[in-house]
């Protein structure tokens, strides 16, 4: 698709990229968090800033629908007293709206009363250096959007009988904190993410696909385009069959929607209080002990090539990579500053990320080598059933294939299931290449591997699409 600049302008659409002064340098954001600080009369202040430019193009039902760019700043001042602390947020950057937001959050903080985990602001850190700032995301204009749209308006309005709608979103962004002791932590990234959703216009079929990079060139938009468009024409007609335990096939972002969840119980204080699936019969934790496969390893790191994620954690403390499970073996749980202290340990830090190593073994070799079993695209509707095991419920969608003999056969009507990602990983068979996902639940930044397992429990079918 080409559209002329003119005709961009006048639609009220970006033309050129991320403008200069969207996203605050470390110079110009280092500038406001030092000059907020020296209005400060409290006993410690701690500010956060973000600073982003994020662009988007929406279609659905085969048409454009809306696109545009939203310019946004913010400043978090949370103002203490000893133990006493308030927190008030701005997003007026004037020097007027600042002293007014750190005045009210002192006034609040005298009001308020003690923390019995209040910490003292951290000193100056070190921090990993992480290039997450990339030009080609940074450049992409108006009608580089309206191209990616195209990739799947195009194929389906020649179809005939698709419909498809998707949301591409990219920009940068940039966060920051600082206080009055000398801490400061910058990061910079952009980001770009495409989903789309492909239904045939019979209403029985439903075919979805994404990708997710801070590199706009690192992303194959007709792949995905292709991937979501052949899924739906796949998975028309579906068929019933028998709830149960089966051999299954997850592809990256299904084992990424169940997997990720271990990180929401991995830190230790709910362990060491006796409210995580890590607590040890008679006491203690099962840290050394093992989990899961040991083909399994999890971990965190912000430098990752596939991550590239924040190098710090919300207060500033500096994030490394921490592995959670090496080898099917518990290796570590994350500590807070507070409860690290309170157990004499070392603080880690809350993680940013989180990443399944892989293995060699193709989609297609899993397929072949399955007599019996089904291929899940992604999984929906999770929720929690039992945190002592993470055992969760939740449904297939957008594609669910039958295997027989080694091929896919059939589509099939989607299923709920009850089953936990620690038992999951127990029963692993093969484990694919990584991807970086697109759709998360958690938030931040998430690799993940296809995987085959045995002994998947789905428990009933149902009428969704």
């Amino acid at each position: 698709m080409s559209m002329p600049k003119s005709l961009l302008a006048s639609a009220g659409m970006p033309v050129a990229g991320i403008p200069a002064d969207a996203v605050l340098s470390r110079e110009e954001a280092q500038a406001l968090v030092e000059k907020v600080v020296t209005m400060s009369k409290a006993d410690a202040i701690n500010v956060s800033l973000t600073s982003n430019y994020t662009t988007n193009v929406r279609f659905a039902a085969n048409q454009m629908s809306t696109a545009g760019a939203i310019t946004n700043a913010q400043v978090v001042v949370q103002s203490s007293f000893g133990p006493r602390h308030a927190v008030v947020t701005t997003g007026d950057l004037g020097d007027e709206s600042l002293r007014r937001a750190v005045e009210q959050s002192e006034r609040l903080a005298k009001l308020s009363p003690d923390d019995p985990e209040a910490m003292p602001e951290l000193g100056p850190q070190q921090y990993a250096k992480v290039n997450s700032w990339f030009e080609s995301t940074a450049s992409a204009t108006a009608a580089d959007r309206a191209r990616v749209a195209q990739t799947a308006l195009d194929p389906a309005r020649k179809a005939g009988d698709l419909s498809a709608a998707g949301f591409l979103v990219a920009g940068g962004q940039c966060l920051a904190i600082g206080n009055q002791k000398g801490m400061f932590a910058y990061h910079r990234s952009t980001s770009t993410n495409y989903t789309l959703t492909v239904r045939t216009n019979d209403g029985t079929g439903s075919g979805w696909a994404a990708a997710d990079h801070p590199d706009w060139s690192q992303v194959d938009f007709a792949a995905v385009s292709r991937r979501a468009i052949d899924k739906a024409r796949l998975s028309r007609n579906p068929s019933a069959i028998e709830p149960g335990r089966y051999t299954v096939i997850f592809e990256p972002q299904a084992v990424g929607d169940l997997v990720q969840l271990i990180a929401n119980y991995s830190d230790s204080r709910s362990a060491d209080e006796g409210r995580s699936p890590f607590v040890k019969q008679g006491g203690g934790n099962k840290i050394g002990e093992k989990i899961v496969d040991s083909r399994v390893t999890l971990y965190s790191d912000p430098a990752d090539s596939q991550l590239l994620a924040t190098p710090f954690d919300g207060e500033g403390f500096p994030l490394a990579r921490q592995t959670w499970i090496d080898s099917g073996v518990l290796k570590q749980l994350y500590y807070s500053r507070f409860w690290a202290k309170k157990q004499g340990k070392v603080a880690t830090g809350a993680p940013s990320s989180i990443k399944m190593a892989g293995g060699s073994a193709s989609i297609e070799e899993m397929i072949r080598t399955t007599e019996r079993g089904i291929l899940v695209t992604r999984l929906w509707y999770l929720r929690e059933v039992d945190p002592r095991t993470i055992l969760y419920t939740g449904l297939t969608r957008d594609g669910t294939f039958l295997i027989d003999n080694g091929k896919l056969t059939k589509s099939i009507r989607n299923l709920r299931f009850n089953e936990s990602p620690l038992f999951m990983l127990n029963n692993l068979e093969m484990l694919g290449r990584t991807e970086r996902l697109a759709g998360t639940e958690q938030g931040g930044d998430v690799v993940m591997p296809s995987i085959k397992v045995r002994d998947f429990n789905f428990t009933s079918l149902s009428e969704a699409v």
